[in-house]
């Protein structure tokens, strides 16, 4: 069985869930920081920000599927400019003290400003 969390609403320009939890395992789509100017809401001036912010992004979605950033196997990071890779995993690697889980980069270009994103797969459950 598989059950798809934060389905969009029909028609949305982002057609995906935000995650999707089946054998034992957590799927979330890839997320960059929230960005809501009108709510005051900002992804970040620098890519160590938005890095932390997007990571937050993922740990929430985490959090409603049943898991969290400790349980994480496999991420993918997006990331917009090369140049930015080292700044990006400088404030990565502060998110798992526990042990870096397996993971790949590759550029991204989306109609968004966003510099970094990321997907992942965990392990449900606690």
């Amino acid at each position: 069985m598989i059950e798809f969390l934060g389905q969009p609403a029909p028609g949305v320009a982002r057609p995906f869930s935000h995650a999707a939890r089946a054998g034992g395992l957590v799927f979330v789509s890839g997320h960059s920081a929230p960005h809501d100017p009108a709510r005051g809401v900002f992804r970040g001036d620098t890519p160590a920000e938005q890095v932390r912010n997007a990571l937050a992004e993922m740990r929430r979605i985490l959090e409603e599927a049943g898991s969290g950033l400790d349980r994480v196997v496999q991420v993918t990071m997006l990331i917009t400019d090369p140049a930015d890779y080292a700044a990006c995993n400088a404030e990565y690697v502060k998110h798992f003290p526990n042990g870096l889980p397996a993971r790949h980069t590759a550029r991204f270009g989306v109609p968004t400003e966003a510099r970094v994103a990321f997907a992942c797969i965990a392990l449900a459950g606690p």
